[in-house]
């Protein structure tokens, strides 16, 4: 691996060569917010009106879900306060933009902002950090999950991605809540209530089915569109001593109309370099990145990006390799040996791969005995 820095290291060496309106608030950004809530009102009453033929309440539900996603990339631009700086409306447009993820605007700038940006890919204190092998041995059930073979894993796992966020939001509330102001714990309580109970109320004001099209289906939509970028952003990259975004990070690259539906929450890097930085700039941050470190940076296609994650495991070994146990199998990372146009067990590590198999094998035959 490469001499690691930190995120400050390389923003200092960038921020000479961007414009002064690149660190600026865009409230720009909030017509496209406007735009994606108008026609989330649209597809409620349309389905909630009329009685339409399934196909057509399943291609609302579509554009609900990709609404609902969008409306969740803006707002995370919103609570990183690059669209407005005022924190009372910052935060008022950042929980509605998140209200149909139903996640509140207080527990996403301490998961993600304070902590998740100040210790990415931290193993220890990194909330969004995928678990070590050593981790995933102290726990009966993962471990086994961890004998299914890779291919059903990754089908589940993909899977999963239509519930993922959801899951996690909610796992985050519960890490998080104690570690707030007991003054403030109400508020982040009624951040988390209030959306849900929303939901809810709907469900008995349209019926079930008819919320099933207005709600739910359009929130696994929206699951999966945002795990999608989440799960390139750091799952292919190595755990870090030093929270270095040119080593940690991975930028997606996808068509550039998606990238205006999706306020460029493709670039990733960039993101982790200025996320104070309103992502309209990133285009620009990529350049000057790509001329000073060429070498470091990782980039590639979406659709690439997933299907690597398809073919490696998610278990990490000694921080830069990924580690199949069931087989002892390793897999590099992005910059220490992992090629994404192929993706193949790495043979010249037997010994270590012998270790790692024996260390699972041994773990479950003494659960077993005990």
């Amino acid at each position: 691996m490469k001499e690691l820095h930190t995120f400050g290291w390389y923003a200092a060496r960038i921020k000479p060569h961007l414009p002064k309106e690149a660190f600026k608030p865009v409230p720009a950004r909030l017509w496209g917010g406007l735009a994606y809530l108008l026609v989330t009102v649209a597809g409620f009453l349309a389905i909630g009106l009329f009685d339409l033929h399934v196909v057509l309440n399943v291609l609302i539900a579509c554009v609900l879900g990709a609404s609902f996603a969008a409306m969740g990339f803006l707002g995370h631009e919103i609570l990183h306060g690059t669209v407005v700086r005022k924190g009372w409306l910052r935060d008022l447009l950042g929980a509605i933009a998140f209200f149909p993820l139903s996640t509140g605007p207080s527990l996403w700038r301490k998961w993600h902002n304070l902590t998740h940006h100040v210790h990415t890919q931290d193993d220890e204190n990194d909330p969004d950090s995928w678990p070590t092998l050593e981790k995933m041995l102290k726990q009966p059930f993962f471990r086994w999950v961890y004998r299914i073979p890779l291919p059903v894993r990754a089908f589940f796992s993909f899977c999963s991605l239509a519930i993922q966020f959801s899951a996690h939001s909610a796992k985050m509330f519960g890490v998080y809540i104690k570690e707030f102001n007991v003054k403030k714990r109400p508020k982040v309580w009624l951040e988390l209530i209030l959306p849900w109970a929303t939901w809810i109320s709907i469900l008995f004001i349209l019926g079930p089915i008819k919320w099933f099209f207005a709600f739910l289906l359009p929130l696994l939509i929206a699951n999966f569109i945002v795990m999608s970028y989440i799960s390139t952003n750091h799952r292919l990259n190595p755990l870090v001593p030093v929270n270095d975004p040119l080593a940690n990070s991975l930028t997606v690259t996808v068509p550039k109309w998606v990238d205006v539906l999706h306020f460029n929450f493709s670039y990733h890097t960039e993101h982790h370099l200025f996320p104070g930085m309103s992502s309209k700039f990133y285009p620009l941050v990529k350049e000057h990145i790509k001329k000073m470190w060429p070498d470091r940076y990782h980039e590639m296609p979406m659709i690439k990006a997933m299907i690597a994650l398809w073919k490696t495991p998610r278990l990490y070994f000694q921080g830069n390799e990924l580690v199949d146990p069931r087989k002892g199998a390793l897999y590099g990372s992005l910059g220490n040996g992992l090629d994404p146009a192929r993706i193949m067990a790495r043979s010249s590590m037997l010994k270590q791969e012998t270790e790692v198999s024996d260390e699972f094998v041994n773990k479950e035959s003494n659960d077993k005995t005990i």
